[in-house]
């Protein structure tokens, strides 16, 4: 099996710039960078993580915490954090916060525990408080999906208020005029900014969103199904709905079709991530792009430069999500 000596003597180069390739510091001019790779792939080198982290006291692993894998959404974020830590030649450990404080909480001791420094930190449980004090424990902390104000520097975060009004304003090109809302029942910031964002750009045009046409279930498909059920067992007349996300847009859809509804001719209806399923369904979805795996790519980024005492080059840390138009929105014609 080859060793590092190996390669620096094929490469004619010394240990410490094989190092340096392994590592992807800076200091390395891209012809020897080349030239080692072409060498260790030659060899068929591979560095040894758990040599490398027995040397520096520091593992090479490259830690993701998220609710849950099965959500698409979460997983497009694990998959960001996964290119990162391949292209920096570590592991990536994966743990969930499975929407509990305390369960958030053993995920990153968990992980600290490994002497993972390098993390990637979905929560939405943890108190601002919480989190501040683990930031300063953990240098290489990110939290994505969330904006704490004592740390903005560690935080790679969406405007979803400002998607809210994107969505909001959409419908009302669409001359949509009684317009419902299916919102999430999780006690989080996310529901309540995007929800916010809309009601304020509805109420801008002198219009207001009727009490009994703003329902709230789970985030998923089955929360779909049942407040899609609920808006229809209000009697109330609507042409048009705002899902929090793409799951509850997708199931919405199923039922108001089931109902004999036409989507969208008879009811528009726009979602919010722009997950994969939301391009298969039928009709195939209008939605709000949530740039989650580029925000994870960025935060992953963050957190290895943290780790290692750097300081990542300055960047925007806010993204906007973008307006997504398919077929499941079109002009009201009972306007």
């Amino acid at each position: 099996m080859a060793t590092i000596k190996d390669v620096a003597r094929e490469a004619g180069v010394s240990t410490a710039t094989v190092s340096r390739v392994i590592n992807n510091a800076d200091k390395v001019g891209d012809k020897t960078r080349s030239k080692v790779k072409s060498v260790m792939k030659k060899l068929g080198y591979t560095p040894d993580a758990n040599a490398r982290a027995l040397k520096t006291q520091k593992s090479a692993t490259l830690g993701v915490v998220i609710p849950d894998i099965i959500d698409p959404f979460f997983a497009s974020l694990a998959n960001g954090v996964e290119e990162v830590a391949s292209n920096k030649n570590m592991q990536m450990l994966l743990s969930t916060g499975k929407l509990s404080a305390e369960s958030e909480l053993r995920a990153i001791n968990l992980l600290a525990e490994r002497r993972c420094e390098a993390i990637v930190f979905h929560s939405k449980l943890l108190s601002d408080a919480t989190l501040v004090n683990l930031s300063k424990k953990i240098p290489g902390l990110i939290l994505i999906d969330r904006y704490i104000k004592e740390i903005p520097e560690k935080c790679v975060w969406l405007d979803n208020y400002e998607g809210g009004k994107i969505a909001a304003r959409h419908l009302l090109a669409l001359e949509h005029k009684n317009i419902a809302f299916i919102n999430s029942n999780y006690e989080i910031d996310d529901p309540k900014l995007r929800f916010g964002g809309f009601k304020a750009v509805i109420e801008s045009a002198d219009l207001r969103i009727l009490p009994n046409l703003t329902v709230n279930n789970e985030p998923t498909l089955k929360g779909g199904e049942l407040a899609a059920q609920e808006l229809l067992a209000q009697k109330e007349c609507f042409s048009s709905v705002f899902a929090y996300n793409d799951a509850m847009a997708i199931g919405a859809i199923s039922v108001f079709e089931d109902n004999g509804f036409r989507v969208p001719s008879d009811i528009s209806i726009i979602g919010f991530d722009d997950v994969l399923l939301s391009q298969y369904s039928r009709p195939k979805l209008t939605t709000l792009h949530y740039p989650i795996s580029e925000m994870a790519i960025h935060a992953a980024q963050m957190a290895v430069a943290y780790s290692a005492d750097e300081v990542p080059p300055k960047s925007e840390l806010t993204f906007r999500p973008n307006l997504v138009k398919r077929e499941s929105t079109t002009h009201n014609n009972r306007s």
